[in-house]
């Protein structure tokens, strides 16, 4: 009897040891685990307290991009009525993140504000109708393009702008920071600029007569003509037709060469087209060809 008292207790004695071991074998690895969690959001806060960009290991062990778009700009960025991003630029977002095998988060953003969110390193990435331009090619990197255009102007029909020296000694509504701005500061000396941060405030100052017009990319302007009636894009293209790129932190090599090469990689299977079917030609119909304004592969033809 008292041998098979001792052979219990020495059994209940090892499954206790056994079970301890365990435990802590457990606790490591969830020690580990939340260990290499928290590198990763050190790293991030790090990151953006410098002003330093994450590299592509890096947003990989995060296990999430942050891409900059706007979030009033439809077709292109918008925050639709469930409040979740949409739009040309969102659509190829949500690629590029699948691709890297990671979420995504979307800040918004404002046209002046692009270039500051990659020196800062509050973004990794800027998908956001950036107009890819000497200028700011000084102060970041630029991805291959997927899309070209121009400057349009919209104006009511009753007072329709059709050339921009109809402007001369008259307000043109334009957002700061675009193309735009810089175009007619530029040319157009005699045109009186009235700037806003927000597009959803350049289109409000449209509506109540705050200006005779208003000037973006003429895919943007286009777009809201037609979901607004009595408006009307009088100058279809001004200027020169130009590109819109991602873009990076400048010296973000990795992650710029990873952006190449999946722009490419799409244009193998012509994902911008169908980017454009998906995003685009419910709003322009038959009033633009993909053609036109996608570009596959980085390769402007």
């Amino acid at each position: 009897m008292k041998k098979i008292k001792k052979l219990v207790l020495l059994l209940l004695s090892f499954t206790i040891l056994t079970a301890a071991f365990a435990g802590c074998a457990s606790n490591a690895e969830n020690g580990a685990n939340k260990s290499k969690d928290a590198a990763a959001k050190n790293a991030e806060t790090e990151n953006k307290a410098n002003g330093t960009a994450r590299t592509l290991d890096e947003i990989k062990e995060s296990g999430k991009i942050v891409i900059g778009v706007f979030s009033d700009k439809k077709p292109f960025g918008y925050v639709d009525e469930n409040g979740e991003f949409q739009g040309y630029d969102v659509y190829f977002g949500n690629r590029i993140a699948k691709d890297l095998g990671v979420e995504v988060e979307y800040v918004p953003v404002e046209a002046a504000s692009r270039v500051e969110y990659l020196l800062t390193a509050k973004v990794d990435i800027i998908i956001a109708n950036f107009t890819v331009t000497e200028e700011r090619a000084e102060q970041v990197d630029f991805a291959l393009p997927y899309m070209k255009v121009a400057l349009g102007v919209v104006s009511p029909e009753d007072a329709l702008i059709t050339a921009p020296e109809e402007l001369n000694n008259k307000t043109l509504i334009v957002s700061k920071g675009t193309t735009a701005e810089t175009y007619f500061t530029a040319n157009y000396p005699d045109v009186k600029l009235l700037k806003f941060d927000q597009y959803s405030e350049a289109y409000a100052a449209l509506l109540d007569g705050r200006g005779a017009a208003f000037s973006t990319d003429n895919t943007e302007v286009l777009a809201w003509a037609i979901e607004n009636p009595g408006f009307q894009v009088g100058i279809e293209s001004l200027g020169n037709t130009d590109t819109i790129a991602p873009a990076v932190q400048k010296g973000n090599t990795e992650l710029l060469d990873w952006l190449n090469d999946e722009i490419v990689a799409l244009g193998e299977e012509n994902f911008f087209h169908t980017n454009y079917e998906e995003t685009l030609r419910p709003v322009y119909g038959e009033m633009a060809d993909a053609d036109s304004l996608v570009v596959e592969g980085g390769v402007v033809e």
